[in-house]
């Protein structure tokens, strides 16, 4: 039997999962993720899987923070600072002695949904990450679909507005820096001049709620809208701390469907089932 155990790599903590052949899960285990460095989380990660490989033959996958270039294998684009520019993937084979599959959190996310979430049985499956940053995957007949330079699925960094707000990409007017979950908080202090999260924003009587729901929608149907036009999924599937928002699956959904360029618009859009085990999910899925 070919066993597979995926690790999901966190800013707050590194989980492990070992699955049967079968998909079902044998065994988990969470542990903190080191604030020391590079090196302390090579080694965590290295320990977690000696505390799951107890069975003969298993595939190794890991869900990281941050994408590897296609030109340098360098991690890049990671909010786990001390990621960016170390080649995770070749330092843990060497480590590890065993050949690593290796993708980002939205591609997790997505391959997860769509193997055994809410997306499982649809053929194009887009995935949505809303949270502290705005990023996405795609996941077609089964497989991840990850283009020539390994960015397929990065909307967060398609211009939503020129000339909009500033990204640390170094563009204006990107997808994240409006629907992102501290983008919407600072549109709601530049707004109410008050600092909420998002939680309280929503149940908020300010008056200034409807100018920023409005907007918050505006966004969200033009950035989802702009996928369903070039993509044309089966289904868009919301993951991130945004994905618990109840009005984006009513509202949102029709504001995604105003703008789609099509004179039949159906598109499901489904909150995900998995939640934040999505991440440890999809890496072990990962081939």
């Amino acid at each position: 039997m070919l066993y597979k155990i995926g690790i999901d790599l966190g800013g707050t903590k590194i989980e492990g999962i070992l699955l049967d052949s079968n998909l079902n899960t044998i065994q988990r285990k969470r542990i903190p993720t080191p604030k020391n460095g590079y090196q302390e989380i090579l080694e965590s990660i290295k320990s977690l899987v000696l505390d799951l490989s107890y069975v003969d033959h298993f595939t190794l996958g890991v869900c990281t923070p941050g994408v590897i270039s296609r030109k340098t294998g360098l991690i890049t684009n990671s909010n786990t600072q001390s990621l960016i520019g170390k080649p995770l993937k070749e330092d843990l084979q060497k480590l590890l002695g065993k050949k690593i599959f290796i993708e980002n959190d939205a591609n997790c996310f997505t391959i997860a949904e769509a193997t055994l979430g809410a997306a499982k049985g649809y053929e194009i499956v887009f995935g949505v990450i809303m949270g502290t940053g705005v990023g996405g995957g795609i996941v077609i007949n089964g497989k991840l679909h990850q283009g020539r330079t390994n960015i397929a699925g990065e909307w967060g960094h398609h211009i939503l507005h020129q000339n909009g707000n500033a990204c640390y990409c170094g563009k204006h007017g990107c997808v994240e820096t409006y629907l992102s979950g501290p983008a919407l908080e600072n549109r709601w202090l530049v707004l109410t001049e008050n600092s909420q999260t998002m939680p309280e924003i929503i149940q908020s009587d300010n008056p200034k709620l409807k100018q920023w729901k409005d907007e918050f929608l505006e966004n969200f149907g033009f950035g989802i809208a702009n996928v369903i036009d070039i993509l044309d999924p089966d289904v868009v599937v919301l993951g991130g701390g945004l994905s618990n928002i109840d009005f984006l699956y009513v509202d949102g959904k029709e504001s995604v469907y105003e703008k789609v360029f099509s004179e039949l618009v159906d598109t499901p859009i489904l909150k995900n089932n998995l939640g934040d085990s999505a991440g440890v999910f999809g890496a072990a899925l990962l081939k």
